[in-house]
């Protein structure tokens, strides 16, 4: 029996789930050991995968509404709302990253308990979870080419790097003993830096997307190539391709024979349009503008 070919939607919805199941858990864990072990960068570390949970759940939203179908009033779908759910992760997580410097900083000056020791285990288990989590996920957003689930991803490694951070703080804390409490914070005050960059850097491509930014370069040669395959094709002229959430969208400007008829110059267009649709590319339409071949404009254009 062959395998069912999964929408890319589908695996992005099926990966929050996961994840978002794994961070309410930790939420609770890192929660009580950060209160009874005296650790403010546990308690912290708890903070932030509270946004991821946060976060995951408006990217939950997000690709349900990126899954509807075109309709009279959104004729190219819902897709934008997949890069619209990455920005808002980037900014929640940049939230987050504000919120626990500026807790960081009031506790460093503010005497407190040393953290227990048993907070080290708890975090052993955190920082492999969340670095498995942010593999899969971001794994899956390649495979799907889905900035937001990217996105997804890196709130998973920032969880991991706030729960690194927090391991090194209070290691140092519990090794060095009375006066050096707020390693703790410092610790938290470090990863908040971290995860401020990450956000930063995750924005971008979800702002891209928005702008109709052209996608890989690959990708635009691949559809080049298989429209130039088609032996009517005189000419390409000009191709632009643009990312609508999981899908593409082609605009060809291609060259034709010019004693052809205009029934003869539609099928050529749907020779080529066919030949894309079915490439593979995950191209959802192709307009195709049909030109009289002029040798003259070519040579000009090599």
């Amino acid at each position: 029996m062959a395998a069912i070919d999964v929408h890319p939607s589908v695996k992005a919805i099926r990966t929050t789930q996961i994840g978002i199941g794994i961070s309410i858990i930790l939420v609770f864990l890192k929660a009580f050991a950060g209160y009874f072990g005296h650790s403010y960068a546990l308690i912290a570390d708890a903070t932030e995968t509270g946004a991821d949970v946060f976060s995951s759940t408006l990217l939950w939203l997000g690709l349900q509404i990126a899954m509807k179908p075109a309709d009279p009033k959104h004729p190219y779908g819902h897709g934008k709302a997949e890069p619209i759910a990455s920005i808002v992760i980037s900014i929640f997580l940049m939230g987050a990253a504000v919120w626990i410097g500026w807790h960081a900083i009031e506790l460093i000056e503010t005497p407190h308990e040393l953290p227990k020791t048993f907070t080290l285990y708890v975090l052993l288990v955190v920082i492999a979870v969340k670095e498995l989590m942010f593999r899969y996920v971001l794994r899956v957003g390649k495979q799907i080419e889905s900035n937001a689930v990217k996105a997804d991803a890196y709130h998973h490694r920032s969880d991991a790097i706030t729960s690194i951070a927090a391991f090194i703080g209070i290691s140092i804390a519990i090794y060095k003993g009375k006066g050096w409490e707020s390693a703790d914070d410092w610790a938290a005050l470090v990863a908040s830096i971290l995860i401020f960059y990450n956000a930063i850097q995750l924005v971008r491509p979800g702002l891209e997307e928005i702008m109709d930014a052209a996608p890989s370069g690959e990708v635009v040669e691949k559809v080049r190539l298989l429209a130039s395959q088609v032996k009517e094709v005189k000419f390409l002229e000009k191709c632009y391709v643009r990312k609508m959430g999981f899908d593409y969208f082609a605009d060809l400007h291609i060259q034709v024979d010019p004693d052809l008829s205009v029934a003869e110059g539609h099928r050529i267009s749907h020779l080529v349009k066919d030949k894309l649709l079915e490439s593979g590319l995950g191209i959802k339409d192709v307009l195709i503008h049909i030109e009289p071949f002029t040798p003259v404009l070519e040579a000009s254009k090599v």
